[in-house]
């Protein structure tokens, strides 16, 4: 049964006037790994590539470094990042503080990064603020300022030991993804060889982010994970960025049945803004994003659904604001559609490539929405979903209010 088509509730000039005074809730806006980009760092950029020793991974973590140094040092910094913010008009954006990551040292990158956005806030003074509670978030939206949401997405960070959640928790962490794309102590990932559950242990995780009040993210876990952490958490689950399999499958994607058990348990689906997960091609537009949107609120109701865009600089991918050069890139993952990529330029210059991205999920360089590249152009997804009709109520739901609810519901 195919949709009814519905007439626009706005004109352009009207959704973009409403995307401004709107409280927008990003569920995954990568705010944490290269916004800023300023004339200094590409200096260094272009130095380092020059000499010819570093790798990609390890020239972006100079530059991370250098971005906070940056913010406390640099007023025109300041600026600029203020402008990234004030461009996509998002209030609030979820962002990752930990990933993909082999076992080894994964604690303490995850502790480092945590300090780091912790000291990005604090550079930005009462323009940034960290949000910890569904309070902090609306104290946010009514001071017209932005806020951050400290997220992980793997729990290879915590190893073994249970505890470690209540550290991050008292660092600020609030989202807990469970997997990444691959296997970990706590179950499986979406592109892992077999796609199985929730181990024991996975099973505790689940109940002491339960009983931390932190939300239960399965975004990048498999099906299997999704059913096992709905069936055994006592808070709602949520997916903050992934698609719908019913419109296009992508193993990154989520069933229908899922997604339906997800609300029924009182849980959020942001729709992630990434091209290759929106269509098996290379055309995919906000049209497209938009198709994933209306499935999801056919298959869960309005009050479920959200924007989780995944994105932070123009790409493919969630990328950065990094302008890599063809030799190294440019794109995150552009090496995995060449022959014979340069090491530097691979996720993982030290062997085992952990992201767990393959070729066929459709992430080269060519899989990209020309509306929709960086989350500057955030405003053209509320200007999409007013053109196919969603009205002011479903709009502000869309926009903030559902992920509102749920980070309320879970967090307190």
């Amino acid at each position: 049964m195919t949709t009814p088509v519905r007439k626009p509730s706005m004109t352009p000039g009207e959704a973009l006037e409403f995307h401004q005074g709107a409280l927008v809730v990003d569920s995954k806006m990568i705010v944490s790994q290269g916004v800023l980009y300023t004339d200094k760092m590409r200096e260094a950029m272009a130095e380092w590539v020059a000499e010819g020793r570093l790798s990609r991974t390890e020239i972006q973590g100079r530059l991370l470094a250098m971005e906070i140094q940056e913010l406390q040092n640099s007023p025109e910094a300041r600026n600029q990042y203020r402008e990234f913010w004030d461009k996509s008009g998002v209030t609030v954006g979820s962002s990752t503080y930990v990933g993909p990551h082999p076992p080894d040292g994964a604690f303490e990158t995850a502790v480092r990064s945590l300090t780091q956005g912790r000291a990005t806030i604090d550079a930005m003074g009462d323009d940034l603020r960290l949000v910890l509670t569904a309070a902090d978030l609306e104290q946010v939206y009514n001071d017209r300022v932005r806020g951050i949401i400290f997220d992980f997405q793997n729990t290879t960070h915590i190893g073994g030991d249970l505890s470690r959640l209540d550290v991050f928790h008292d660092m600020g962490l609030r989202i807990v993804q469970l997997t990444y794309n691959l296997r970990n102590l706590v179950g499986d990932g979406c592109t892992e060889r077999y796609k199985t559950g929730l181990t024991y242990f996975g099973l505790e995780v689940v109940e002491r982010l339960n009983e931390l009040k932190m939300m239960v993210d399965v975004s990048h876990c498999s099906q299997q994970v999704g059913w096992d952490a709905i069936e055994h958490s006592t808070s709602p689950v949520i997916v903050t960025h992934s698609a719908s399999n019913g419109v296009s499958y992508h193993d990154r994607g989520k069933d229908d049945d899922l997604a339906k058990a997800i609300a029924d348990q009182g849980g959020y689906f942001g729709v992630a803004a990434i091209a290759g997960f929106l269509r098996n091609d290379t055309n995919a537009t906000l049209d497209d994003f938009v198709d994933h949107v209306e499935h999801l609120v056919n298959v869960m109701g309005i009050d479920h659904v959200g924007i989780g865009s995944d994105k932070c600089g123009p790409g493919p991918g969630t990328e950065t604001m990094f302008e890599f050069p063809p030799e190294m890139g440019p794109f995150a993952t552009s090496y995995l559609y060449k022959e014979d990529p340069d090491p530097r330029m691979k996720a993982f210059d030290r062997g085992f490539d952990w992201s767990g991205f393959r070729p066929e999920h459709r992430l080269s360089d060519q899989h990209r929405m020309p509306d929709f590249d960086q989350p500057t152009d955030w405003p053209n997804i509320t200007v999409k979903l007013a053109e196919r009709g969603f009205n002011e109520d479903e709009l502000r739901k869309l926009l903030g209010l559902n992920f509102l609810r749920v980070f309320r519901d879970v967090v307190g």
